[in-house]
Formats: C-alpha cells, structure tokens, sequence
C-alpha cells in the first residue's frame, strides 16, 4: 500500500476517513500534530488554514508516496489554486462527508476546489456511510495493485 499524506482544514474529515478505511470505530479525535496511522499521515487541519504552516506540509509529504487533498461538502475551502504543483509527487483529490451534502451543488462546489488545486482523480467519499472508499482504496494500492483492506 502506498504512504500516503491526507491534507485538507480542519474539521473536514480527515481523521475519520483514515478510521473508515483501516475499519476502525468511528470516533471523533481532533488532530494535534503529524500523526502515523499505518500507510496514513494524517496532518493537522490549521497547517493548511495558515500559510506559515505549509512548510510543515511539504516536509511531511517528502516521507509519502502521494497526497489526498480533502475537501468536505457545503464549506468554504482554504486550498489554495495550483497547491497540488508544490509537491513533486501524484496528488489526488476527496470530496469527504457526501452524506451531509444538500443537493449536488454541494459536492459540485467542493470537486471545483480540488480540481482548481490541481487534484486529480477526485474521489467522491462518506466515512459515514463507506460510499466511495473501494474507489478510493484502488488509489491507495501499489501499482501492482496490493492493498491491505480492513
């Protein structure tokens, strides 16, 4: 499976996408600091909210094989355009919590985000719900297609 760095604000589910891929119980854990959760580094939100802290994201993402941009429905982004052309590696893009979208504008909405930050394939998910994440676990594979599913 490949390392893979998760990057997106804070609140938009990144900590709870890792739970649902890796089969773990949901459970609500505000992220402090860089955190290891096996192929996952999982970032705090305020290093994307604050430009000071972007230097903390490429450090963090040189360790990855590639980067997940998240972007949950129905909020204001802070993903700035062209982001993904900071790191030399593949950066995908996940719109997090379909299941609390209003109509498809939300999700709509949040796709441009990621597709104006440069992420690409873009993964539609729901922790919630697991709508999306055998999708996504394809991306997470090898390239020979190993992965290590819950």
């Amino acid at each position: 499976m490949k390392d893979t760095v998760l990057m997106g604000m804070s609140g938009c589910g990144k900590t709870t996408l890792i739970q649902a891929l890796l089969g773990e119980s949901l459970r609500y854990a505000k992220t402090q600091t860089v955190e290891r959760h096996l192929h996952f580094l999982d970032t705090p939100g305020e290093y994307m909210e604050h430009r000071q802290f972007y230097r903390a994201l490429i450090m963090t993402a040189v360790d990855a094989d590639q980067i997940g941009l998240v972007q949950d429905v129905g909020r204001t982004s802070w993903i700035p355009p062209a982001f993904a052309t900071t790191f030399a590696k593949p950066v995908f893009g996940i719109v997090s919590k379909l299941d609390l979208a209003i109509d498809g504008l939300d999700v709509s909405d949040a796709r441009d985000v990621l597709v104006s930050a440069g992420a690409d394939p873009i993964y539609e998910v729901s922790a919630l719900t697991g709508q999306g994440l055998p999708e996504l676990w394809r991306q997470l594979a090898d390239d020979d297609g190993r992965a290590v599913e819950p």
